[in-house]
């Protein structure tokens, strides 16, 4: 019994070469930006446990000072104007940045770094304040929520300055390569993130803070 075997060939008689289908090559930013996602929707149930305990505890007076007392809605709106100053600022340094502009994308993201850092002062300043007159985290259950939710928010918000000073000394060593511009979009998204969640957190915590 012979072997028989048979040979693909074209129309010349020539034995034909198969050809293999290579799959498109993924993109790593698109697992990186849904990898980002992942993380902020974590970060969104931390922020949830944080209302939901202020919500709880924020009438939890013990004695101590109430909102109306101790909270100052004048500061918090300057604090306010800053952070959605520098969240306007990171738009127009994006805008640069998908423009290959890389001089005015670097002076938008120094300017979105000076409004956080604004930010950060003031919250401090109002901590201390608050500490000087005694009213700290220790003495009632509103002002440990208090202190836990907003000191949470603006941890972010010094950790997303750190994040914006690293990244710009890689876009002046390395330019606006693909990652670098990846990264950057990366912390636009953490940026806005941190907005909106102090909309929430002047609205929930101050403003219904000094109603009686």
């Amino acid at each position: 019994m012979s072997d028989t075997s048979i040979t693909m060939t074209d129309g010349r008689g020539a034995p034909e070469v198969p050809s293999f289908h290579v799959a498109e090559e993924t993109h790593p930013e698109n697992g990186t930006l849904l990898g980002f996602w992942i993380y902020l929707m974590s970060d969104c149930l931390v922020f949830a446990c944080l209302f939901a305990a202020y919500g709880v505890l924020g009438r939890e007076y013990t004695g101590g000072p109430t909102g109306a007392q101790v909270l100052e809605l004048p500061t918090v709106a300057v604090n306010t104007t800053l952070l959605l100053l520098s969240s306007i600022t990171y738009g127009f340094a994006v805008l640069e940045m998908q423009r290959d502009r890389q001089t005015p994308m670097m002076a938008w993201l120094t300017i979105t770094g000076l409004l956080g850092a604004g930010f950060i002062t003031l919250e401090l300043t109002e901590f201390a304040h608050l500490i000087s007159i005694g009213a700290g985290p220790q003495r009632s259950a509103f002002l440990s929520s208090f202190f836990t939710l907003v000191g949470t928010h603006g941890l972010h918000v010094s950790c997303g300055i750190i994040w914006l000073i690293v990244l710009m000394v890689q876009v002046g060593k390395k330019g606006l390569i693909t990652a670098n511009k990846r990264r950057l979009m990366c912390l636009s998204m953490f940026w806005h993130f941190l907005d909106v969640v102090w909309v929430g957190v002047f609205s929930f915590v101050y403003l219904m803070g000094v109603l009686p």
